[in-house]
């Protein structure tokens, strides 16, 4: 019987999920989501080939919630063994603070650690701890182990960590720690596999969604990320405005009368792409109408303007730059956005190669100045490879 583990992705209102072989290549076996918990929710599972298994959906007055998901995954799971043993389960966790430079088990004591960083990821990281303690009540049985999105940056140059704020705050935890580090891990793991001198070479990689980023990687290691302290600095994101001047907070709640929980709302989830345009969070529903909106139009500039001046500051981290990497939702998929950015950034010395980009690459750009390059993340997969290392060193359930 095959060893296999489950890797789940908890959001506000999504549950993502893959199941993978625990031995060798770690072949994925089944992968799904559930979308609108709380709402109108709906469930879709494929296999391997990407051939739909199943969809469900529910009425909005049955307000599926995340409990309600993992019992109806366990369920569909159990009638889909075909001779799988689940042998663990790799969650997620956004922020894993000063403590958690590399996954871990879980345990009450971790748990009551996670919480603590709440205040520091309230977009997620309470969703991310939602399913470990659901599993964790009614499997306290079977393993759960945490991958951490702020992991692979704590190899950085300390002076990459620091705000120039008072020492004692920098030893109280209020640093710099990067976000998007699984899918930064997995992608410096795939660079070589495209280009070998990627692996050695100074890098940035552009992880583009409704949560947005660039991290600057030299020969395979984080040096520095446009993140900080929390997942609201750097760029503007979906909902969220990214780097800002601090004062703006106090005028909110000194000049404008909001609350310190109005003000940190707005930050989170009014602002960005949909602040901004004030129509939408999606690049896709700004860029059907950028033609006639002047507001949809203004911004996409930002953003794109926004990623192009962070290139250059994380050149100068890096001391120059070889190669480009776009990856996640918008950067795998939306090859205007990536060609602005690479026009924008023509400092750097990119030549566009206009049909490789529009084909979705991988290299986007032509033989001359640095290279562009379109490589798919896999979070999941850096999970399911970490958590498996973790659990083939400790004894394994019995049973699933």
């Amino acid at each position: 019987m095959s060893r296999v583990v489950l890797v789940l992705n908890a959001g506000s209102s999504s549950l993502k999920f893959q199941v993978f072989e625990a031995e060798g290549e770690r072949r994925r076996i089944y992968r799904g989501l559930f979308e609108g918990l709380g709402g109108n929710a709906h469930f879709i599972v494929r296999d391997s080939a990407d051939v739909q298994l199943s969809k469900v959906d529910w009425p909005p007055g049955e307000g599926l919630g995340h409990e309600g998901a993992l019992r109806h995954l366990t369920e569909w799971l159990s009638d889909h063994r075909e001779g799988y043993r689940m042998v663990g389960v790799g969650h997620r966790v956004v922020h894993g603070g000063a403590d958690f430079s590399r996954p871990v088990l879980i345990t009450p004591e971790v748990i009551a650690a996670l919480e603590k960083l709440v205040p520091l990821a309230p977009l997620h990281q309470p969703h991310n701890l939602e399913p470990i303690r659901i599993i964790a009540s009614r499997r306290p049985d079977l393993p759960q182990v945490a991958c951490f999105d702020t992991a692979f940056h704590h190899g950085q140059p300390e002076i990459a960590t620091l705000f120039a704020l008072p020492k004692a705050m920098h030893e109280s935890g209020v640093r710099r720690y990067g976000f998007h580090g699984l899918s930064y891990a997995y992608v410096a793991s795939a660079m070589p596999d495209y280009d070998p001198r990627l692996g050695s070479g100074r890098v940035v990689v552009a992880h583009l969604g409704n949560g947005a980023s660039l991290c600057a990687i030299s020969a395979g290691r984080s040096i520095a990320s446009t993140m900080g302290f929390s997942a609201i600095d750097g760029l503007p994101m979906g909902t969220r405005c990214g780097a800002l001047d601090p004062a703006v907070v106090f005028y909110m709640i000194r000049e404008m009368g909001l609350s310190p929980e109005e003000a940190e709302r707005t930050l989170y989830t009014q602002s960005g792409l949909l602040g901004v345009s004030g129509l939408s969070n999606d690049m896709r529903k700004l860029r059907a109408v950028e033609a006639t909106n002047a507001d949809a139009r203004r911004a996409i500039d930002l953003f794109v303007y926004r990623i192009a001046r962070e290139i250059g500051s994380l050149t100068a981290a890096l001391g120059g730059l070889d190669a480009l990497v776009f990856t996640a939702g918008i950067g795998e998929n939306d090859a205007t956005t990536r060609a602005a950015v690479l026009r924008a950034s023509a400092f750097a010395g990119f030549e566009l190669d206009e049909a490789a980009n529009a084909s979705g690459g991988p290299r986007i750009t032509g033989a001359a100045g640095p290279s562009a390059w379109v490589i798919p993340t896999d979070e999941e997969r850096t999970i399911a490879q970490d958590m498996t290392a973790m659990l083939d060193r400790m004894p394994l359930p019995s049973a699933s």
